[in-house]
């Protein structure tokens, strides 16, 4: 809905089954299918490490030097897909607990949904790749 761009990766034994599968999605979800790679351009592949505040003794400003010089882009802890384990792992052996440490997809920029019905399509949508088995990773740049 309104130019939303979804990203989905499967893993499957039955390449037919998940297309319809996908496909099906998002038919009721009221959305359409491009071809492979048709949105990829919208969204940047990152490293992204979650730090959980109260679990982190470390001054912000400490630890957002310590993970620039480890090799992190940004302070939101953005890391080069190749450059991910490595920062990652110095910051375990520098004693920092993480949140959430993955490779992902991040938009570039968001749409935003005012219309109820839109809302309710892209959730319906979300909803059915979440509940397929041989869908592992969604991507959306719906600014929730």
């Amino acid at each position: 809905p309104n130019g939303t761009a979804i990203i989905v990766k499967t893993l499957t034994d039955n390449k037919n089954r998940t297309a319809s599968n996908v496909r099906n999605a998002f038919t009721k979800g009221s959305g359409n299918v491009g071809t492979p790679g048709c949105v990829s351009f919208m969204f940047d592949e990152k490293g992204q490490i979650i730090v959980a505040k109260e679990d982190c003794d470390m001054d912000a400003d400490e630890l957002m030097m310590m993970a620039l010089d480890f090799g992190a882009e940004d302070f939101e802890i953005l890391t080069a897909p190749e450059d991910f384990s490595e920062v990652r792992l110095k910051l375990e052996e520098a004693g920092i607990v993480m949140a959430d440490a993955e490779v992902t997809m991040i938009p570039q920029t968001y749409v935003e949904l005012t219309s109820e019905e839109d809302i309710k399509n892209i959730q319906k949508t979300l909803d059915l790749l979440d509940e397929d088995d041989d869908v592992q990773d969604v991507y959306h740049n719906w600014d929730e």
